[in-house]
């Protein structure tokens, strides 16, 4: 009982996700869309860069709204009223307006795209947005609703009316002496009074979405790692699926190895002489004048296997020489089916001479 007590919870302990995810898990995981990604980050920064900008282009905007009313107030109020002159005051109002609002879309778009970069990198992937059957279903779509995501978007959201609304409120509550004067000043300081106080707060409303945004963030980055944890069992899972069971390639190989061994002991009694040490090592060689340039090794091996090619070499008559220093030498550094190394072919010749006059005599 105790035993088996032991062995659920080590089952149990290797299925819990405390693992980093690999590099492969990350990138199946981004394939499919799920990465960590803020979506009120190029929001809140479009809002700050924008309302920034005014500073440098002030100037422009100023150009642009006096050509927009300068239109209306001085040039077209008393034309007469035909089709081709409205449709030439609609189409002056949409140049003025296009040409105010280029460099607003050129920010935001430019910022968008940083910001977008900064968080994912380059990413076009489709998987997000296929159709899937279970995000119609009712039940699941009430879950989200009621789910520590929801509760959280919904603290956040919360957070921000009231920290936008606590900004609002000392800004204008330390500007109220100006706007109880606003009826005494001229109409020119009204307007440059509301734009630095609108100005104003749209940075101060951006910085702060924008400290928010950042901190939506790295929960997102906290959750989304959380999700891509993995178990020990996981990891080897993977490990397995992505370069074979060790058992399998194990038995593969040792299969090869055996099929390698079997075509090698085929060779040996083509062989011309097997030269011994004389217990632990034997190379078989072959030498043929009109198609090989020097000796080659067509079999070799140590203990097992040299006791192995000894005896095939026995059974079909293949001459064995005990030569121990050219044994060791031979094993060392040449490989089944290289010839002997230059260093080697006075010695080598000196047994083959001898072999063949061995084989002479006998015929």
């Amino acid at each position: 009982m105790l035993k088996y007590r032991f062995t659920l919870d080590l089952q149990l302990f290797s299925q819990e996700k405390t693992e980093r995810a690999t590099p492969k898990k990350r990138n199946d995981a981004r394939k499919k869309g799920q990465i960590a990604k803020s979506q009120e980050i190029p929001g809140a920064l479009i809002l700050l860069f924008v309302f920034i900008s005014f500073f440098p282009l002030g100037g422009y905007y100023k150009s642009r709204l006096l050509s927009l009313f300068g239109i209306l107030f001085e040039q077209k109020l008393l034309m007469e009223v035909t089709t081709s002159n409205v449709i030439s005051l609609f189409s002056d109002l949409m140049m003025q307006g296009f040409m105010l609002l280029v460099p607003i879309f050129g920010i935001a778009v430019v910022v968008a795209l940083i910001a977008n970069y900064a968080q994912v990198g380059i990413l076009f992937t489709g998987e997000p947005i296929k159709m899937k059957l279970e995000k119609l279903n009712p039940i699941s779509g009430f879950k989200n609703l009621l789910s520590l995501q929801s509760l959280v978007e919904l603290v956040k959201n919360v957070l921000k009316l009231l920290l936008i609304g606590l900004i609002v409120y000392q800004t204008l509550w330390s500007e109220r002496g100006q706007i109880m004067n606003l009826a005494r000043v001229p109409i020119g300081s009204i307007f440059s009074f509301v734009a630095g106080v609108t100005i104003k707060l749209g940075i101060e409303i951006g910085a702060i979405l924008a400290v928010l945004a950042f901190f939506d963030y790295m929960y997102k980055r906290y959750k989304h790692e959380k999700s891509l944890r993995m178990s020990k069992q996981d990891i080897k899972d993977e490990h397995k699926n992505s370069e074979g069971d060790p058992l399998i390639k194990g038995k593969i190989k040792e299969r090869q190895r055996r099929l390698a061994l079997q075509r090698m002991m085929q060779e040996v009694p083509k062989a011309d002489v097997v030269i011994t040490n004389p217990t632990h090592f034997a190379i078989a060689l072959k030498y043929d004048g009109a198609t090989m340039e020097a000796p080659t090794v067509i079999a070799k091996g140590m203990d097992f296997v040299a006791l192995r090619i000894k005896d095939i070499a026995k059974e079909h008559g293949v001459i064995m020489m005990e030569n121990r220093p050219l044994a060791r030498a031979l094993y060392d550094r040449a490989e089944i089916g290289d010839t002997i190394p230059a260093d080697l072919f006075q010695a080598v010749a000196e047994v083959l001479a001898y072999v063949y006059k061995l084989k002479q005599k006998v015929k």
